[in-house]
């Protein structure tokens, strides 16, 4: 079985947000990279388990990016990819960066795509459903768990009260969240032996470009706080009302 796993990079969740350009790029000055949580903790790490169980599995990484994103994708080879691909572009559009996943996975005769739910900077949650669209392969979004037996997947995902468990014929995209697989830290070994894996840098494929970024806007200073005495609930109440809106 072939394994593609999409990983991203993102700014450490520590990192102070800022825009430069009239709003319209994000500030990069300072920034720690780091490779996007959900492809890392659930997806990548899920994959890597996979591999573990069956030494068949072949695992690749990809990513769509400059090479400012290969110390990131050196740490993902280190956690235990065998050989990543790097589409060489910076664009951000959504669909285009869907087309270049897309474009590889199907010359690479992948079984099973697999990608975070969505990055913590933009949010879009996007990106799995177009690559499932891409290569006609079937879709599941948000899941959990996952196990491959007998060239099939059953997949659970979290609904409202419960849980759903599907099961689908490979080949198949899912997108991974919390309950996948618990985070792993690369060991010595794993370092060491990334510098040597392959990482393939490809020309990305013409594709269409859906959406610009208008501008960034930074959300409004936090409001200070107003303490109520515990002897006037009537006043409580109307800043409720007239202030919060809550009731």
């Amino acid at each position: 079985m072939k394994i593609l796993v999409c990983i991203s990079r993102t700014p450490d969740t520590t990192a102070k947000i800022a825009f430069t350009d009239n709003n319209t790029k994000f500030a990069t000055d300072g920034v720690q990279w780091i490779i996007n949580p959900y492809d890392e903790w659930y997806a990548l790490v899920r994959a890597i388990e996979l591999k573990e169980k069956d030494s068949s599995v072949t695992l690749h990484l990809i990513n769509v990016g400059n090479a400012d994103t290969e110390p990131i994708i050196r740490k993902a080879l280190a956690l235990g990819g065998d050989e990543a691909i790097r589409v060489n572009s910076d664009q951000q559009d959504p669909f285009f960066v869907a087309s270049q996943i897309a474009h590889i996975a199907k010359d690479g005769g992948y079984d099973l795509i697999m990608t975070g739910k969505e990055t913590i900077d933009h949010n879009g949650s996007s990106i799995g459903a177009m690559v499932a669209e891409l290569t006609d392969s079937n879709y599941i979004s948000l899941a959990t768990k996952l196990e491959i037996e007998n060239g099939k997947a059953t997949v659970a995902r979290e609904i409202e009260g419960g849980e759903e468990v599907a099961e689908t014929a490979l080949p198949l995209t899912l997108s991974c969240q919390k309950g996948m697989a618990e985070a792993r830290i690369p060991n010595m070994r794993g370092i060491m032996a990334a510098r040597t894996k392959p990482l393939k840098v490809v020309d990305p494929v013409q594709a269409e470009l859906y959406t610009e970024t208008i501008s960034f806007l930074l959300p409004p200073p936090k409001a200070g706080v107003k303490l109520i005495p515990a002897d006037t609930p009537e006043l409580l109440v109307k800043l409720l009302r007239e202030e919060a809106k809550v009731i």
